[in-house]
């Protein structure tokens, strides 16, 4: 069976300087400076580089047998470390990048990250950047997207919260508000052709995301991570919620994903193990798990 992964944060040093410049210290701190305090504070493993980082991560999907998988970039303006990695392993990365509406070059950040980059799935975080995802703002995005065959719109909705800013004990000024996934129903029917992926099955929402996935075919889910937004609804369980999500969606609009992002604890091999479990529990055969393991996120993002 193929397994690909659809949701993988790539932590290159960009990202470490991003985070470390939220850190109490000299708010003229140079970039290396503020990623080596981040790492340091984290106990991570450093990036030398992008390139470095694709090839560690080259290296980690061979040892789990992981053929393919999307590539995050996890923050605004980051483009070029995940587009460097997608040069260097053409065949196995898929680029996911982060953009923020609400700043003035949003679109031409986008448009280039597609066109010149090559990345392929649009990252929308609404809570993160507090703004309606049916904002016009938001809208120019998708339409650049929509204009572009091959590429898709990633939209975060439900629970949102950052594991490294809550391990450094920094801040997360989110809105949560703003990450219901009916919002994206005016969205995703007006673009029938783009595929929206909603991760986590909606984190907490799930309600409110199988509404919108039954009502526009081209919604997604990907079942990243631990899940532990289940809490939220006594009872529920995570076969219940596989059950659920395949009598809505049907099997080919479910993509696998772990959520994985530093090292050194690199892919999240029990994620795979508990949705693997979760699925034969309730009886999904052997075609269907080939679909969300990896045959739906090659269909989604041919080679």
């Amino acid at each position: 069976m193929i397994l690909n992964d659809a949701h993988c944060h790539f932590f290159s040093p960009k990202f470490f300087e991003s985070i470390g410049r939220g850190l109490p210290g000299p708010p003229e701190i140079a970039p290396a400076r503020a990623a080596e305090r981040a790492i340091g504070e984290l106990g991570w493993e450093a990036p030398a580089s992008p390139t470095q980082l694709a090839d560690r991560w080259a290296a980690e999907l061979d040892r789990h047998g992981v053929s393919r998988a999307a590539l995050i970039a996890s923050v605004p303006g980051d483009t070029e470390s995940v587009a460097e990695a997608i040069r260097r392993h053409p065949q196995r990365f898929v680029g996911f990048f982060m953009v923020d509406p609400t700043q003035a070059d949003a679109e031409v950040a986008a448009t280039e990250a597609i066109d010149r980059d090559g990345l392929r799935t649009m990252c929308l975080f609404p809570a993160m950047q507090r703004y309606p995802i049916h904002d016009a703002r938001a809208r120019r995005l998708v339409e650049v997207a929509a204009a572009r065959p091959g590429t898709a719109v990633f939209v975060h909705c439900g629970v949102l919260s950052v594991g490294v800013r809550k391990k450094l004990g920094l801040s997360s000024p989110f809105d949560v508000r703003f990450g219901n996934p009916l919002d994206l129903h005016a969205l995703a029917s007006s673009y029938p052709s783009l595929p929206i992926i909603v991760p986590h099955f909606g984190a907490g929402l799930l309600r409110e995301a199988l509404m919108v996935a039954d009502l526009c075919s081209n919604v997604l889910f990907d079942t990243s991570s631990s899940n532990s937004w289940i809490k939220y609804t006594p009872g529920l369980t995570l076969p219940a919620v596989f059950r659920q999500a395949l009598a809505v969606l049907g099997p080919d609009r479910l993509l696998f994903g772990t959520d994985s992002s530093f090292f050194p604890r690199g892919w999240v091999k029990d994620v795979h193990q508990q949705q693997s479990a979760a699925l034969d529990e309730i009886g999904v055969g052997a075609d269907v798990k080939a679909k969300i393991f990896g045959g739906n996120f090659d269909r989604v993002f041919p080679v």
